[in-house]
């Protein structure tokens, strides 16, 4: 009984190692998923990772799409403003 006795605390000491192990493990993970999450979110917007750093895609945009859009929002604050009553 007395050598038996001498390993129960060495049981004891793998079995908290190795569930600290297993919780490291699983924070490992996690953190690895959310980088790739993270990744492909910001990837969805035109922005890339690389080794020389973030790179930004610009998109496009016609000159007639860009009046389009700058008369619409004139307009809409043109009505804006006349639906207080005033001239």
């Amino acid at each position: 009984m007395g050598a038996l006795g001498n390993l129960v605390p060495l049981v004891i000491l793998f079995a908290v190692v190795a569930g600290m192990g297993w919780i490291g493990y699983q924070i490992y993970l996690y953190t690895n998923e959310l980088t790739d999450r993270g990744i492909h979110k910001l990837e969805k917007k035109n922005v890339v990772f690389t080794k020389d750093g973030a790179k930004v895609g610009v998109k496009e945009l016609k000159a007639e799409d860009y009046a389009d859009k700058t008369q619409r929002a004139f307009v809409k604050t043109w009505n804006a403003a006349k639906e207080d009553g005033k001239p």
